[in-house]
């Protein structure tokens, strides 16, 4: 791996506006920030990632998409614009040449989107197997699945067609890539319903590591990684598996926790004591 590289990043928010700074220079957008801070999070809520509606996983999969995808982000906007005005139009008096019109920017720029989502996808779900292996080695092998967000018979462009007048009775589009989802199988095992709830936090940790690895493969080193409140998440089995795989990486690493984690004993980190919003540092 290559050696990881250093950057001083900064924010200030007077509940107004917000100013931020990455490497001395001014960012303009948050957008910007984003691309150039990169940070994955476990936390009490990630089983949520597995367990939750599927806007949490196009999340996760458009995230790490942002950050090696040079494309996405224009596509997605593009998508998005397309999507608003159709729903405007399903609203408003039947226009069928201007439906015509966004649906064929919709059809472009989703399944421009939906390529890439799969193409992420099938790497991801590499790194997934690794991870899984390593937490859950009791579980068959992990096998993910994605679901469009229409039927797989069917193209975008005649799923549009078709479900023109059941979605301007609803007054939404309900067929393309804004309602699409994937999913992780053990086997015969789903790991949405079909898992223990401490296997569910496994797995979803599994998934913020294996997206971190991804990350690591395309840029050469790991995004800053957050791990809030392990102790409570984890026993101290894999408390210590999951210190010593971001340790082994060189990521920059937040942990929070209300007690000592017994794993951080033997190593040398900056710790702090955070009270009411005031930061200490400890000896």
């Amino acid at each position: 791996m290559v050696a990881a590289t250093e950057h001083r990043a900064g924010i200030e928010h007077d509940g107004k506006q917000w100013q931020a700074r990455v490497n001395g220079a001014s960012v303009k957008t948050l957008a910007e920030l984003a691309s150039r801070i990169a940070l994955v999070c476990f936390e009490p809520g990630s089983h949520a990632l597995l367990s939750g509606a599927a806007e949490n996983r196009r999340r996760f999969v458009d995230w790490g998409l942002f950050h090696v995808e040079p494309g996405f982000l224009e596509c997605w906007r593009r998508y998005a614009r397309a999507l608003r005005q159709r729903n405007a139009l399903l609203k408003s008096a039947h226009d069928e040449v201007s439906l015509e019109s966004w649906e064929h920017e919709l059809q472009h720029s989703g399944d421009l989107i939906t390529a890439m989502r799969i193409s992420y996808l099938a790497q991801w779900e590499l790194a997934l197997l690794d991870a899984t292996a390593k937490f859950l080695p009791e579980l068959p092998v992990a096998k993910v699945s994605f679901v469009r967000g229409w039927r797989a018979e069917d193209t975008l462009a005649a799923a549009l067609k078709s479900s023109r007048d059941r979605d301007q009775a609803m007054g939404f589009t309900s067929v393309g890539p804004h309602r699409a989802d994937w999913r992780i199988n053990f086997g015969r095992l789903s790991a949405k319903d079909g898992l223990s709830r401490g296997q569910t936090k496994l797995t979803a940790l599994a998934c913020v590591l294996a997206q971190a690895q991804q990350f690591a493969t395309v840029h050469g080193d790991w995004p800053i990684v957050c791990l809030d409140d392990l102790a409570s998440e984890l026993d101290q089995r894999h408390q210590q598996h999951v210190i010593e795989l971001v340790t082994a990486s060189k990521a920059q690493v937040v942990i929070t926790a209300t007690e000592a984690i017994p794993s951080l004993a033997t190593l040398q980190v900056s710790r702090f004591h955070v009270e009411r919003g005031d930061f200490t540092a400890l000896l």
